[in-house]
């Protein structure tokens, strides 16, 4: 393993310090699948997420129910050529939109007429919450009673982990969860991050592989290289954005194989994508920065 030499970390949640194959991954799934009938497999979300723009996972939500709509209306039945179509178009929701407006008229109409992201919403929060955390940070009656796969989280990071990184670098955090949702996660790894020095989904419009918040990030943290440490092609592609945008500084993303992108296949998809390294897991990067 070759070295990095970076002065700062930041660090995406999911997939690289908590395990959300059985929470938001979950919901995903059987959100659409409790509106609609019938959803994707849960490996189906991965290729939604090599499409990019689906940083946001109420986004991806929306898009996987609206390809099973669309399916209905005629629409290939196929989650890869679906996911590739949306790549092709630059990724995220307003791609995965432009497929069904393919569809024809009468086809296309019905399709989204029974696209409800509200719901889709409701949904999805009530799932990963549950009746408590939805009420209390939601504000409202969850649409039904569920305890909440936002307890079934195992953590990643070893509290050896957060303590070599802290102690050597400053930390930010760079992740599309709400705030709130956000603290309840560092909270269980045990990752104190002040406030100027996290973006969530609350903290900006842009989202991932936007490269803004990883820049101001950098700001905040004083740092002439950066490594950005992540689950995703995208979060790869954020710090390549970063390294156009900021040329003064050196961007290194850094992917793991403890989010979707798994094997040797998750390897060679980072390192097709420009990573600066690919790694196991969270708990190698002290060794990677040494």
């Amino acid at each position: 393993m070759h070295s990095l030499r970076a002065d700062a970390v930041v660090l995406d949640v999911d997939g690289v310090l908590v395990d959300v194959a059985d929470s938001y991954r979950r919901a995903i799934v059987e959100s659409v699948e409790r509106l609609h009938g019938e959803t994707i497999d849960r490996g189906d979300v991965q290729s939604f997420k090599d499409a990019g723009g689906f940083n946001n996972d109420w986004e991806l939500t929306d898009a996987a129910a609206l390809f099973v709509l669309a399916t209905r209306e005629g629409l290939e039945p196929s989650v890869e050529a679906f996911t590739d179509a949306i790549a092709a178009r630059g990724g995220g929701l307003d791609a995965a939109r432009s497929v069904v407006e393919e569809l024809p008229e009468a086809a296309r109409a019905r399709a989204f007429d029974a696209w409800d992201r509200e719901a889709l919403r409701e949904t999805f929060q009530a799932l990963y919450l549950g009746g408590d955390l939805y009420r209390e940070l939601e504000g409202d009656e969850p649409p039904f009673e569920v305890p909440g796969y936002v307890h079934d989280e195992p953590v990643l990071a070893t509290p050896g982990t957060i303590r070599a990184l802290t102690d050597r670098f400053p930390v930010g955090v760079l992740t599309g969860r709400p705030a709130a949702e956000a603290e309840i996660a560092l909270s269980r790894v045990g990752l104190d991050v002040p406030d100027e020095r996290r973006f969530t989904m609350d903290d900006w419009d842009e989202g991932k592989p936007h490269p803004r918040a990883l820049t101001t990030l950098a700001d905040r943290l004083d740092a002439d290289a950066v490594a950005f440490v992540g689950d995703t092609l995208d979060d790869v592609r954020t710090a390549t954005n970063a390294a156009d945008a900021d040329p003064d500084r050196e961007y290194y993303g850094v992917g793991v194989l403890t989010g979707g992108l798994t094997g040797e296949e998750g390897r060679r998809k980072y390192e097709a994508e420009g990573a600066a390294a690919v790694i196991d897991s969270v708990n190698d990067l002290p060794r990677l920065l040494e």
